[in-house]
């Protein structure tokens, strides 16, 4: 219990000492992860609303696969992301392997079946209207998908959070094709998984509360300016 104790004791004075390698792991985790997030948010968007209003042959089968990505284990998206980035690689050439950019590669792979998943499911169950509606209006494909963006505004920040909070959480992938280096690629869950390997429970518990600090008000702006506006909306 002490050990508890201590380490929240820690955690303040890793927050206010503002120490350079601290601050450097937590700015880096953020970077990482909104970057991830917001290239997961780009590509799983259009295609999960493309998804879910389009009837074909298979889509069934697609949406099983689809949601068996939502939960893969991040370990094996870890490595076979390092398979292709490695030097003897498809990709090698480009010398991406231990650093932020693999980092971020990996985590878009993971985060956007999330993004995509939650948007279609969405999209398979109210975009059929709206695709409707446009039509009647006269609207082309561009302005058709626009429309369904703004309609399904309130699902994709819902998505772009639960993403980015898988995101900032993931510690298999980025432990693998970033290497936790000092400095260059050590992020707040490796960093974490390092020092409770290390027995330094105290440091680790310090690190986990400010990550879960970060959590909590990620989701409370999530609340408070987007599922508080659609509750005041449905009143």
């Amino acid at each position: 219990m002490e050990y508890i104790i201590t380490g929240f004791v820690e955690a303040f004075r890793l927050i206010f000492s503002f120490d350079p390698e601290i601050m450097g792991i937590v700015f880096l985790s953020l970077y990482v992860s909104f970057s991830s997030t917001l290239y997961a948010t780009i590509i799983g968007v259009p295609l999960g609303i493309l998804l879910g209003i389009t009837n074909f042959r298979g889509k069934r089968i697609v949406s099983r696969f689809l949601y068996t990505f939502m939960s893969f284990p991040p370990v094996v998206i870890g490595l076979f992301t390092a398979l292709f980035l490695a030097r003897s690689g498809p990709f090698g050439q480009f010398q991406l392997m231990y650093t932020p950019s693999a980092m971020i590669i990996a985590q878009t792979i993971l985060v956007t079946p999330v993004v995509m998943g939650i948007v279609f499911n969405q999209a398979s169950t109210s975009g059929y209207n709206v695709v409707q509606t446009g039509k009647t209006l006269g609207a082309g494909k561009g302005h058709t998908l626009l429309l369904l963006i703004a309609e399904l505004k309130g699902t994709i920040m819902i998505a772009l959070v639960t993403g980015f909070g898988r995101a900032i959480s993931e510690v298999g992938a980025v432990m693998i094709v970033g290497g936790n280096i000092r400095g260059f690629t050590r992020v707040m869950t490796t960093f974490i998984a390092m020092n409770n390997n290390m027995g330094q429970y105290s440091t680790a518990i310090a690190m986990g509360i400010i990550l879960m600090t970060i959590s909590f008000i990620t989701n409370s702006i999530l609340y408070k300016y987007i599922i508080g506006d659609i509750n005041e909306y449905r009143d």
